[in-house]
């Protein structure tokens, strides 16, 4: 899924490395560390894990991977932000810390402020399913239905704040229904009831969701993408489905602490860029639900800042608290 744009601006940041590289000094000369704000075995820490591989081999430097858990990520990320900016600490930047948090928690740190955007590593879409008896096979006619039955449907979420949550905020307040928001403790809950029938629709990542709805437990009605995903070309998005301009998807980057010599921060963005075109590294990362796409710098704090002022509206308006 990578642009066109984004595969040319990458193109040129891997043809300027000789000249990067000179502006660097003798970095990396040690280890350097990446931040991961989540626990070991889920999605984002794997993901980490795997930048962490291929970047210690394409920097011929040790790059080993920390966990600093806490507050949906929160912790980990202003570690990063306090950690001095010599190009030794690096985060896995994601949604929650960088987009919704902010909007959530009263933070010790401004992300926009204490953080500098280095490189996009991948977008990870999601999808909406609904249980099979929901007389509704997809998202116009799921529309159509919660028009009908004004505050009789209800949508799970893996908690307040979550991104499953603030995706069917999104979808209310763009397509003005009335759905009632049933949140629980992790996306696994969310999903089991979702199958049971107890709640009627729930939006997750579309790896996750992939199998229950091939095995026919869950119906899928739309991707939350710009464009159909290839993984179910059949199933429309949500903005061709009577929601223009709807598009609700999580991603994964890197992030150094603000102040972090430009040079560096250029060298590892055309590094990134580079790494995640190469064929067996992007099947990785599909492994974990996340599509590759590369970014300079500027685009991909462009792309934070648009986000967090979206997923700040969102939370303001639902009046949104977390658990």
């Amino acid at each position: 899924m990578t642009t066109r744009r984004g595969m040319l601006g990458a193109a040129a940041l891997v043809l300027a490395r000789p000249a990067l590289a000179q502006g660097t000094g003798d970095w990396p000369n040690r280890q350097i560390r990446l931040i991961s704000p989540f626990p070991p075995g889920g999605a984002a820490d794997l993901t980490a894990r795997i930048m962490a591989e291929e970047l210690t081999t394409a920097l011929r430097q040790t790059v080993f991977v920390e966990n600093r858990t806490g507050v949906g990520g929160a912790v980990g990320t202003e570690a990063a932000a306090r950690s001095t900016p010599d190009g030794y600490t690096f985060v896995l930047a994601s949604t929650g810390p960088f987009a919704i948090n902010p909007g959530l928690f009263r933070l010790n740190i401004d992300p926009s402020r204490d953080l500098a955007p280095v490189a996009m590593v991948a977008i990870v879409p999601s999808i909406f399913v609904v249980n099979p008896a929901v007389p509704a096979q997809n998202m116009a006619e799921l529309i159509a239905l919660a028009r009908q039955r004004p505050g009789q449907l209800s949508y799970a979420s893996g908690g307040n704040g979550t991104a499953q949550h603030l995706f069917g905020e999104l979808l209310k307040q763009m397509a003005n229904l009335d759905i009632q928001h049933v949140p629980y403790r992790g996306g696994g809950p969310a999903m089991t009831d979702t199958i049971a029938g107890r709640v009627q629709i729930l939006c997750d990542t579309l790896p996750l969701a992939l199998p229950h709805i091939r095995e026919g437990r869950v119906r899928a009605v739309a991707v939350t993408t710009a464009q159909r995903h290839p993984a179910v070309p059949e199933v429309p998005t949500v903005a061709e489905s009577g929601v223009p301009g709807y598009e609700a998807v999580g991603w994964y980057g890197i992030a150094a602490p603000a102040g972090v010599p430009a040079p560096i921060v250029e060298r590892v963005n055309a590094v990134v860029n580079e790494l995640i075109q190469r064929p067996a590294l992007a099947a990785r990362l599909s492994g974990q639900g996340a599509d590759p796409l590369a970014m300079t710098p500027a685009e991909f704090g462009a792309r934070i800042e648009r986000d967090r002022a979206r997923w700040t509206q969102v939370i303001r308006d639902a009046q949104i608290r977390p658990d």
